[in-house]
């Protein structure tokens, strides 16, 4: 199985500080869908691994996350792909869950339920936090210049052998290049 786990905000769609709480703020960004379209169509299995925290802050129920995901879904398949599963951390900053990146419990939740190694699979992120989390996990760790990504390029302290790229597209042309 060929397995890539992408953060959402800043990587497929557009991020906001006041956080994206309604499908109207769900905007994809240039080439994104794209991107994802030709992965699914070379026998990649995407997956979603999203820090939600404004459900714990009141920002949005999860009838409306659900809505969000269901346009990225629609969008998606109109530009002919798919995500196969989108996993989410509901909790807070200050809960101390497991599964909030930086921690690695969204990713081993991932690799549980695919019952995969997660060793040297994609995991594109664009904060610091994506990119410890998916290290933690075993995962290759990948940073897009989108989002938060060229503030967190700046800042440093990247994991060890995390491959930047300027978008999900270039992620995209690397991966297929590369199988």
């Amino acid at each position: 199985m060929k397995l890539i786990i992408l953060d959402r905000d800043g990587v497929i769609n557009q991020d906001s500080d006041a956080f994206v709480k309604s499908p109207d703020e769900w905007i994809a960004l240039p080439g994104s869908l794209q991107a994802i379209a030709r992965l699914t169509q070379a026998d990649w299995t995407v997956v979603v691994a999203t820090n939600q925290s404004g459900l714990a802050r009141g920002l949005f129920d999860m009838d409306t996350l659900t809505a969000i995901h269901t346009k990225m879904r629609r969008e998606l398949a109109a530009a002919g792909g798919s995500v196969d599963a989108v996993f989410m951390c509901p909790h807070g900053p200050d809960d101390d869950c497991t599964c909030r990146k930086p921690r690695p419990g969204m990713f081993e939740q991932i690799g549980h339920r695919y019952d995969v190694e997660l060793a040297g699979v994609p995991a594109v992120g664009d904060s610091l936090r994506d990119l410890q989390a998916s290290a933690a996990a075993g995962c290759s760790p990948w940073l897009v210049l989108t989002g938060n990504g060229k503030k967190t390029l700046a800042k440093g302290g990247l994991p060890d052998n995390t491959r930047v790229c300027d978008d999900l597209s270039a992620v995209a042309d690397a991966l297929l290049q590369d199988n």
